[in-house]
């Protein structure tokens, strides 16, 4: 005797494994797509975060600094020369640097402190401009330095940072 064959069918047909394969792959190519979308970018924040460490370094130094060569040490009595920008002191070397002036036109490939390269920060660039542009602050005019410091990143993302040198 044959054994009956029942209406009730529990396996799956041929059509339904391949639309469950179809789907399946689509699927994986939307998460693979969307990984490699996000490791392609992985780097943006920690080369922000290093750009912005590095500004912080570059300015805190060139803050430090008097606002013009003949100014007194202190800033007191104000300094009543007009604002010139002169790059009269250490011609580069960055040891001998005394006022904001002499770090216009720097430009550090790889970025240095005053005595050596820094660790850790190759394929960046740093470049500074300084100007008697005081458009930004409430001083009269020749009364603030302008201080434009630009940072490219590996990937040549640019990073601009101002910071302004009051004449105190």
């Amino acid at each position: 005797m044959m054994p009956r064959l029942s209406a009730d069918h529990n396996g799956a047909t041929l059509i339904e494994l391949v639309m469950t394969i179809v789907i399946i792959s689509v699927a994986i190519a939307g998460v693979v797509g969307a990984f490699a979308l996000i490791t392609g970018r992985s780097a943006d924040p920690l080369n922000q975060t290093r750009a912005v460490e590095l500004a912080q370094l570059y300015m805190d130094e060139i803050i430090t600094r008097k606002y013009d060569h003949n100014a007194p040490q202190g800033g007191v009595p104000r300094y009543s020369g007009p604002c010139n920008i002169s790059t009269e002191e250490g011609a580069g070397n960055r040891g001998q640097f005394n006022d904001v002036d002499d770090y216009d036109g720097l430009s550090d490939s790889p970025p240095a402190d005053a005595q050596s390269p820094l660790s850790g920060y190759n394929g960046f660039t740093v470049e500074v401009n300084v100007s008697c542009d005081a458009a930004g602050v409430d001083l009269p005019a020749g009364q603030a330095k302008r201080i434009d410091l630009t940072i490219t990143a590996p990937g040549d993302q640019t990073f601009s940072f101002t910071a302004y040198k009051a004449n105190f």
